[in-house]
């Protein structure tokens, strides 16, 4: 099975060139929400990527040193990171020339190949924390070939009559209409679905109790030398910046499709910090063992999302690419997965006020919401391979695909019918 792998990358920006990358960064973004660029086609395994820039003003919070101007990139690509960083050094030169050429130690134009590019790049990479993907295993190209299935097989029903036939007469048919097509021969072959790790699962629990007295003890700590005395984020949507939310606003609800960018800043100690290290550590092992099925916390909107801690953890980037609107989305989060929020970003500065790490805090909907909209970065330029269709949609046509061929029952092809 194909992994799909993350990539973050940041690059000091030259102090004389930040408004020429600004107006390349802008120049981009306009291309890519008018439909008349053809740069990002070129890219066959990135699914999303996005540049922005992060400067001392990006923190909403006063930061624990003064923060470099820097160039933000980050990707979610199938395969290899050299392979990734070949296909973007390769086919995608002319806009990372005019954005790189912006930054300190980008190749100059008599020296630039597609090694001194990757070599470049690699040097800028920055470790991921926590990492989960809504579709495990789909690359690019599957994604794209099983939506094209979906699409032919809903033009086939709908071009013929089915009275009076079964479900499983119309799965036969399907079949044998595609099997017909030698563009869609790669279909005979099942794709590979991952199912829940129940062994990991267990495994995880039996460490969980074995520590449990530990996370008590941990609990109470936290609670008491620091809960206790952390100042509460008190601003509500009401009190925002108007112009920051327009800004905000501007790039949101073009598709089906939105994605969020949020810088904040760590709270001091090594409490917090090896809090947020375990925090993280449980999160990978429930991403790679029990969130496998397109749903994060029983959230099935959510493509991908990364945390990442910079600045020797000083502070915290974190990307999301999902389905609907950011209020939709941030309220699924909420009702679904609120205490996971907390007990992540209770670590970060001025936060809505938590208890015992993971109640209260995000449960404060009113100042949760206006601490993320408050937090949250203009995203400079995003990019989306499939903006039509949602993780739903990834998932169900990988179904779609393997359901093909199987041998069903009536009531399993009167199922598979339902999913069109």
């Amino acid at each position: 099975m194909s992994k799909q792998n993350p990539l973050t990358l940041l690059t000091n920006v030259k102090t004389d060139r930040l408004n020429e990358l600004n107006a390349v960064l802008e120049n981009i973004r306009q291309s890519l929400q008018a439909g008349t660029d053809e740069e990002f086609k070129k890219l066959s395994t990135v699914h999303y990527c996005r540049w922005f820039i992060l400067q001392q003003d990006s923190f909403r919070d006063e930061t624990a040193f003064p923060v470099p101007v820097r160039l933000v990139f980050s990707s979610n690509y199938d395969g290899e990171e050299d392979n990734h960083l070949k296909e973007i050094c390769t086919v995608f030169t002319k806009y990372l020339d005019q954005m790189y050429a912006c930054c300190e130690g980008y190749p100059d134009a008599s020296n630039r190949t597609t090694e001194s590019r990757a070599n470049f790049l690699k040097q800028c990479g920055v470790k991921t924390d926590a990492f989960y993907i809504g579709a495990p295993g789909r690359t690019l190209k599957q994604i794209f070939e099983e939506d094209e299935l979906r699409d032919h097989i809903w033009e086939f029903i709908n071009k013929h009559n089915w009275n009076g036939k079964s479900a499983l007469e119309i799965h036969e048919a399907i079949r044998q209409d595609v099997d017909s097509r030698s563009g869609f021969a790669w279909s005979k072959q099942k794709a590979k679905i991952p199912s829940v790790s129940w062994v990991g699962m267990g495994l995880l629990a039996i460490v969980m109790i074995i520590l449990l007295p530990v996370l008590i003890i941990w609990l109470l700590i936290v609670h008491f030398f620091y809960e206790r005395s952390d100042v509460n984020g008190a601003i509500t949507l009401s009190q925002l910046d108007d112009a920051k939310v327009r800004r905000l606003e501007e790039d949101e609800d073009l598709f089906d499709q939105n994605q969020f960018t949020q810088a904040v800043v760590m709270k001091p100690g090594a409490v917090r910090l090896i809090t947020v290290h375990a925090l993280m550590l449980f999160a990978r092992k429930l991403i790679g063992n029990l969130f496998v099925k397109g749903e994060l916390m029983r959230i099935p909107t959510i493509h991908f999302a990364r945390w990442v801690l910079i600045d020797n953890n000083k502070h915290m980037l974190f990307f999301s690419n999902f389905d609907g609107s950011w209020q939709q989305y941030l309220g699924d989060f909420i009702d679904q997965s609120g205490w996971g929020l907390t007990g992540i970003f209770s670590n970060t500065v001025n936060f809505p006020k938590t208890t015992f790490l993971f109640t209260g805090g995000a449960y404060d909907e009113e100042h949760f919401l206006a601490w993320s909209r408050s937090t949250q970065l203009p995203t400079q330029v995003w990019y989306c391979a499939y903006p039509h269709l949602s993780i739903k949609n990834v998932n169900n046509n990988t179904y779609i695909r393997n359901e093909l061929r199987s041998n069903l029952t009536e009531e399993q092809a009167q199922l598979f019918l339902k999913r069109f």
